[in-house]
């Protein structure tokens, strides 16, 4: 099977508490790595892998955003980026539904967090094995020594996800497996997102269609990347990144 990866969606609405007031007058994916925006390294990383319509969902001080998405696009023709505004911040599962419109039409697409930073030989291996395999549902997973900060992933040997227990108990995981948080989906994601009903927290929790979607029997398939990764959710990881990570050609 071969399917051509046109689109992505980059999840940017949260503000990024943990990081207390390094994002008091900045959204979290404008925090600057090596010179660049977390979203721009993401941004650059996909495109080189030849998705280049992009389409980012804003919520907490967006305008920076779009004046970035802006600058991009007048700097380089070939990329096209669209901000959806999240009005409502009502959860992950919420900032998908708002690009069912965007994605329209495609037969599998890219989406992800705006402030997840990996080594960009990751996206290219990715979006490879997303035109190339059989899944409604891909998820990239690192290899760490507890996954109980994310999200534990288990597969099979064929590393098909079996199940995704997330934030687990320090020390009570079987599997190193963590949710990397690049996935790549078919349209019927959207079939789940829409039935979810508001969680705890009163939010729409994408993580709960995707156990959904594991619970029906969907064909959801793991691929590992390798390297650095962060999800730069504190200032020690940002400071921890800004010492790591190593953009090309730098």
């Amino acid at each position: 099977m071969t399917r051509e990866i046109r689109k992505a969606v980059l999840l940017a609405a949260g503000r990024g508490k943990r990081l207390s007031a390094l994002t008091d007058n900045i959204p979290k994916p404008m925090l600057e790595v090596a010179g660049k925006p977390l979203l721009g390294h993401i941004v650059d990383a996909l495109a080189a892998s030849g998705v280049r319509d992009i389409a980012i969902v804003t919520g907490y001080l967006a305008a920076h955003i779009d004046d970035w998405c802006a600058r991009q696009v007048r700097d380089h023709p070939d990329l096209r980026l669209t901000t959806l505004p999240q009005a409502d911040l009502n959860g992950t599962g919420g900032a998908m539904l708002l690009a069912n419109d965007f994605l329209a039409r495609e037969e599998a697409f890219v989406f992800g967090w705006g402030d997840i930073l990996m080594d960009v030989e990751n996206y290219s291996h990715f979006i490879a094995g997303a035109g190339s395999q059989s899944y409604d549902l891909m998820l990239a997973v690192n290899r760490i020594r507890d996954p109980w900060q994310g999200a534990a992933v288990y597969v099979d040997g064929s590393m098909c996800v079996e199940k995704i227990v997330e934030k687990p108990a320090q020390g009570t995981s079987t599997t190193n497996w963590n949710n990397a948080g690049l996935f790549a989906s078919t349209p019927r994601i959207f079939d789940y997102l829409a039935k979810l009903e508001p969680s705890s927290r009163g939010e729409l929790e994408l993580p709960d269609a995707i156990a959904t979607m594991i619970a029906n029997g969907c064909v959801v398939q793991a691929i590992d990347v390798r390297g650095f990764w962060s999800d730069v959710g504190t200032p020690e990881d940002l400071d921890r990144a800004r010492k790591l990570f190593k953009p090309p050609h730098q």
